[in-house]
């Protein structure tokens, strides 16, 4: 648990011995997988922390999300929504669930996703994106839904800001359908099947809740479902720079870490009430 509001595994950076840059510019994913949660007069969640040196990315498949920073920013996502934090420079926030899903309870299901920023980027001001499942970009073919968040895919652009290269998009397949695309060979690329199951590249079949990593050899991905899908694709260019990671801060050198640390404990980070 992270919190009392989400009950997560993670996909990597740790337990699966996957290096630390292995899906750069992705660094964490934690999969909060289908749960039910009774309803409550208190919402559950996770209270004020702080982060700096990355962006947090929330994606709401089931439930619904709510978000407060010291940047003022805030926000609810509902199923299908994301939520885009920039923790820059540093920011405290809260994340839980809102008061309308707290109060009815039901099916929960989301993804929290860390994305690394580049050295010269680190230190950016805090900012806040909310993209509602409307505001993406769509693509339709037969038996086929994309759900572009950021990035490029036959030549259409997601909404969202990024500050390197990022491809991700939710992807459903009714039963029966295929579906085909390209992407930069020497982005790191993996899937997250979200429901259902999928065959990748003809031979490979994964099935709900697992997370399937692709090498970077060759530009066409190729999905087949015999009874229907959503996947959560993520695909982006590596930063190819040293990764210090510590707690709810990312930076390049320990030595960041440390002053990280020595912001946050000044009061640097900004105020947020509980």
């Amino acid at each position: 648990m992270v919190g009392d509001g989400f009950r997560v595994h993670n996909f990597f950076p740790s337990g699966y011995d996957m290096p630390q840059d292995r899906m750069s510019p992705f660094f964490l994913m934690d999969y909060n997988s289908k749960v039910e949660f009774s309803p409550t007069d208190k919402p559950r969640g996770v209270g004020v922390h702080p982060h700096r040196g990355f962006e947090t990315v929330t994606i709401a498949f089931h439930g619904r999300v709510a978000h407060h920073d010291s940047a003022g920013n805030s926000g609810v996502i509902t199923e299908g929504g994301v939520q885009w934090m920039t923790a820059g420079s540093g920011v405290l926030h809260k994340e839980y669930h809102d008061e309308t899903f707290s109060k009815t309870g039901g099916l929960f299901q989301m993804v929290q996703l860390w994305v690394n920023l580049p050295a010269k980027d680190k230190m950016t001001a805090p900012k806040y994106q909310g993209i509602s499942k409307e505001q993406m970009t769509t693509i339709k073919h037969y038996g086929v839904e994309v759900r572009l968040i950021a990035g490029e895919i036959e030549g259409k652009t997601g909404p969202a800001s990024t500050f390197s290269p990022i491809v991700m998009a939710v992807i459903e397949l009714q039963a029966g359908a295929e579906y085909s695309f390209g992407l930069e060979e020497t982005f790191n690329t993996g899937i997250l099947v979200v429901d259902g199951n999928v065959n990748l590249q003809e031979d490979y079949f994964a099935e709900e809740n697992q997370f399937v990593l692709f090498q970077n050899s060759g530009t066409d991905i190729h999905l087949k479902s015999q009874s229907g899908a959503q996947l959560l694709l993520l695909s982006g260019q590596g930063l190819n720079e040293p990764i210090a990671a510590h707690g709810p801060f990312l930076m390049n050198t320990y030595e960041e870490i440390h002053q990280a640390i020595k912001d946050y404990n000044q009061g640097k980070f900004g105020f947020l009430e509980e």
